[in-house]
Formats: C-alpha cells, structure tokens, sequence
C-alpha cells in the first residue's frame, strides 16, 4: 500500500514531518525506508535499492538510544538487567506494534504478494520502523533521532514497567512454532569458564541441525530463554 505518489511530494512530507516531529530536508531517504524488498528497484549493476541498508543502520542506532536510556533510567542494574530489557523493547513484535502505532503501515510499499507470506508479511513494519530511524538519522543527525526515538516512540508507547514486569516465556513460543510447523527443535547448553561464584551459561538453539541462534545467561533456563528469544525475533515468530 502507498498513500502517496512522487507527484505528492508536499503530502508526503507533511505525514512524515507529523511522525517525526520536524521537517524532513531529503524527502528521498523517507520513500526509501518505506520501500520492502519486494516492492524493490533494481538500479545499474544488479543493485537492488529497498530500505535493507537503512533498516540495518537503524537497527543500530535505535539499539544505542534505547541503552543509554536504560543506563541512565536505570543506575543501579546491572548489565544482565540492562540488556534484557533493551531487548524487549526492540524485539521484533514491538517494533511491528510501534510502527503501526505511528501509521506507518499507510506509506509502506510492499509487493501484495507478500501478504500470502504470513511470516515474511507480519515483519515489514518493524523493518519500516527501522529503516525510518536509519533515514532521520541520516537526514536530521544524531541529537534529533535520539529526541523522535524517546519523544515519539519510547515515551509515549511503551511503559517500561510493564516490559520489565511481563515474563515472556519465548522457549514455549518457539517449541509451539516448532510443533506447528512440524521442525525437530533442540538446546544444546554449555557452562562458560566463570568464576569461583559467578556461573554463566550459553545455550544453542538449532532448528533439526542449523544452528539458528544463541543465547546467554546465569543460569541453563536464562540461557535458554535468551536463545529462544533471539530465535522468534529471526523466524518472525510473534
């Protein structure tokens, strides 16, 4: 779906300035973002222009905003705490809440085929979201996203309490995905070299015998769960 066309461009603008919070000065880099891989452009030598590049660019600044939020909300947690909340809040079932709370969903461009994909259609609007970080942050610097990341997205759309108080148990989503689809799924847990009173534990999770994600904790279920979690934001499982 696209609400607007090329020709629209002061529209476009004015959806995009009432999301972020200021006027957009590349309106090119918003199009861009909201471009899906399989609404694509393939441009000269091969190159496929879709909103990949700067959904990867913001995966990572919204990660770093988020953990100086919680470093500073948060002064006395530890890392553990720190990380598994930061998590939480940037998994992929948020992301795809945020974006359609922002409206998002009204400016994506995606190829209708895609809806017959459940698990690839249901992970476009927190791929969007992203990649708009990834855009404003390019168009507008480092000082204005982090302000539209807290402003317009934490602060009003997420209760932080909430996410801390709501144990997700990710190891039954994914053993519940695996029993659906009729996948062999198996843990493979280790005991990290750790000190005289400190255990630390790593879990591997493999789909029948690929590896698909890995995870940490001090204890073999937080291990578990970490890993699990990590899982169900890569298979898209909501």
């Amino acid at each position: 779906m696209r609400l607007f066309n090329r020709t629209k461009d002061t529209n476009y603008s004015k959806f995009v300035k009432r999301i972020i919070g200021g006027s957009p000065s590349n309106i090119d880099l918003y199009y861009l973002a909201m471009r899906h891989t399989s609404a694509a452009k393939e441009k000269r030598e091969g190159f496929v222009e879709s909103n990949e590049r700067l959904e990867y660019l913001g995966d990572a600044v919204l990660g770093l905003v988020v953990a100086e939020y919680l470093f500073n909300k948060y002064p006395f947690k530890d890392e553990g705490f720190l990380t598994e909340v930061r998590s939480r809040i940037v998994n992929r079932e948020n992301l795809n809440q945020l974006a359609k709370k922002i409206g998002l969903e009204e400016i994506i461009q995606y190829n209708g085929h895609l809806k017959g994909n459940r698990q690839s259609f249901k992970s476009i609007y927190g791929d969007a979201l992203e990649a708009l970080v990834g855009a404003v942050y390019l168009d507008k610097g480092h000082k204005f996203t982090k302000n539209f990341i807290l402003r317009k997205l934490i602060v009003p759309h997420v209760d932080i309490e909430m996410v801390i108080s709501t144990d997700t148990n990710f190891k039954s989503k994914v053993i519940e995905w695996s029993q659906k689809e009729n996948k062999k799924l198996s843990f493979e847990v280790i005991e990290l070299d750790s000190k005289k009173h400190f255990k630390k534990f790593e879990a591997k999770l493999f789909v029948g015998k690929k590896q698909i994600s890995i995870g940490h904790g001090l204890s073999k279920k937080k291990a578990e769960q970490d890993a699990a979690e990590k899982s169900c934001q890569l298979l898209n499982i909501e």
